[in-house]
């Protein structure tokens, strides 16, 4: 069954991703080097690449227990990651457009399908009782140069891919305290699935 699941979900994510890539090249208006490298700088399209990618090695590395999708907390902070894509975009920015056709569906999948199938598995298959909360600091290094990436980028481009971290509009200062406010947020969210899975797992 965990393999099953484990194509599955690795299925339904890389077909997500080169789905709206396919999406943004049709409608961009921008040179193609540059709309890809925008593409990328979406924190849902590199989380959920991150999915995808975790449930390909999972289905191949299905015989080696020692890999490293299978290390305590590995699939708890991807939990973490996917989770916080999909409730930003549910409070934040969903209310921001409405699109329609292909793009609604892939939309639908990278924040709200995929976080949820994200949890179910974490909750039937992660190694619960060896996740500490020590690891959250680490967890926060993929946010955290995310986040570096992005301002350094954007000072240079003027492109910010969110209006919460769009330094033109909103200045540097605001938008440090948003990306803290975020980070507290990231902070509630890991220690609420570590202690839940503390739980589940006694």
């Amino acid at each position: 069954m965990k393999k099953i699941l484990a194509f599955s979900f690795a299925v339904i994510g890389w077909f997500a991703i080169v789905m709206q890539y396919v999406v943004m090249v049709e409608n961009r208006v921008i040179p193609l080097g540059e709309a890809t490298i925008r593409f990328f700088s979406f924190f849902t399209i590199l989380t959920n690449l991150l999915v995808a990618v975790y449930f390909s090695f999972e289905l191949f590395q299905a015989k080696h227990p020692g890999a490293y999708t299978r290390r305590p907390g590995a699939l708890t902070a991807l939990t973490v990651y996917i989770t916080i894509v999909g409730l930003g975009y549910q409070i934040l920015l969903r209310h921001l457009w409405s699109p329609t056709g292909l793009q609604w569906f892939v939309d639908e999948l990278l924040h709200s399908v995929i976080p949820v199938l994200v949890i179910l598995y974490w909750y039937r298959y992660e190694l619960k009782a060896g996740v500490h909360f020590r690891q959250i600091g680490i967890w926060l290094l993929y946010p955290f140069t995310y986040l570096i990436y992005v301002l350094l980028r954007g000072s240079q481009s003027g492109f910010y891919p969110y209006p919460f971290i769009n330094v033109t509009d909103l200045g540097l200062a605001q938008v440090l305290i948003n990306s803290f406010l975020f980070a507290l947020v990231f902070v509630l969210v890991a220690a609420v699935f570590i202690g839940l899975g503390r739980k589940i797992g006694r």
